[in-house]
């Protein structure tokens, strides 16, 4: 049973200029006791769906470009299944649908502070993020585009074509969500957005990213914020019972990148290098208080960190947010 599926909707699809995928993609009720189940896979050869219960039916192709549709029994918020690909080659590979997953990570509480200006921890959505959906591990990705018509997430998990994950559209508040099963940490990812104004279209970085690419590569990378065991818990509590206001304090401010260099004279100490010399360093000299020069990430070395393009993200010149983590701990 083929279910009629308009074609200019598929044609946009695979011309990368679908706004709003989930009209499209994933399983759509046809009736109480039936699924149609559509996927955009441009490396597959062959598609199959694969039910929780290990049921395989062959998905037919409705356009070369590798737009593929199955109508199988089941009720839209009940089936769990799976695709198989083969590609040209005879590899298969296994994974979920990342439209099969319509529950937004964002709420409308969230988007309306976003809207109004007022939400202070949006850091904690925006941006890429490892979370799990109805036991199933992947990345949730948010990004602000008002101006766009179609944004999609591209990465080195999908080739870097900008039509196989189309994100969803949050209307008027001009943000764009997408939450892609499968992905794991170090994943490199960017945002693809076709613009309403004058055919504009571009690649951007995450501006809520926590790591990136070193110069001069640009893309955003995927990690765990959550993986660093802090080591402070006495400190802290120490830090609750003084009185700072009349403590002596002295400031060392220092710029992490020119403070001292490997021997080379080139390489940049790692974070982890510096909280061995620089601490020794500056408690020897008798300061109490570091205050460092920006380290948010940057393009150009010489901006000493003023450049800043990432304001949640270390910059990678000195290694991972991990690491960075680590010195301040």
């Amino acid at each position: 049973m083929t279910i009629e599926i308009h074609p200019g909707a598929i044609e946009s699809l695979v011309n990368g200029d679908h706004g709003d995928p989930f009209s499209l993609l994933g399983p759509h009720q046809v009736d109480p006791e039936t699924l149609s189940i559509r996927t955009f896979q441009p490396a597959a050869a062959a598609m199959q769906v694969v039910t929780a219960h290990g049921q395989k039916m062959e998905m037919e192709r409705l356009h070369e470009a590798g737009f593929f549709v199955a109508t199988v029994p089941g009720k839209f918020d009940e089936l769990r299944y799976h695709y198989e690909l083969s590609d040209a080659a005879g590899k298969t590979s296994t994974f979920a649908d990342p439209y099969a997953f319509h529950r937004p990570l964002l709420t409308d509480y969230d988007l309306y502070l976003f809207g109004e200006g007022r939400y202070r921890h949006a850091y904690e959505k925006m941006g890429a993020h490892l979370i799990e959906v109805n036991g199933v591990r992947g990345v949730n990705f948010a990004v602000w585009a008002p101006n766009a018509y179609r944004v999609s997430v591209i990465g080195d998990f999908n080739a870097w074509d900008a039509r196989v994950h189309p994100m969803k559209s949050h209307g008027l508040s001009g943000v764009w969500e997408l939450f892609v099963p499968g992905l794991e940490e170090w994943t490199h990812y960017k945002f693809d957005l076709r613009s309403r104004v004058g055919g504009y279209r571009t690649e951007k970085a995450d501006p809520y990213s926590h790591y990136n690419e070193q110069r001069p590569r640009t893309a955003s990378i995927v990690v765990d914020l959550d993986s660093y065991a802090w080591g402070d818990d006495e400190w802290m509590v120490t830090r609750a019972q003084d009185d700072h206001l009349r403590k002596p304090m002295s400031v060392y401010e220092v710029h992490l990148g020119s403070w001292r260099r490997k021997s080379d004279g080139y390489d940049w100490l790692s974070y982890r290098e510096l909280a061995d010399q620089l601490v020794a360093y500056v408690k020897d000299m008798g300061y109490t208080h570091i205050e460092l020069l920006p380290v948010a990430e940057h393009p150009f070395d010489g901006s000493w960190g003023y450049q800043v393009t990432r304001y949640f993200a270390p910059t990678s010149r000195i290694r991972t947010p991990q690491d960075f983590m680590y010195f301040v701990d």
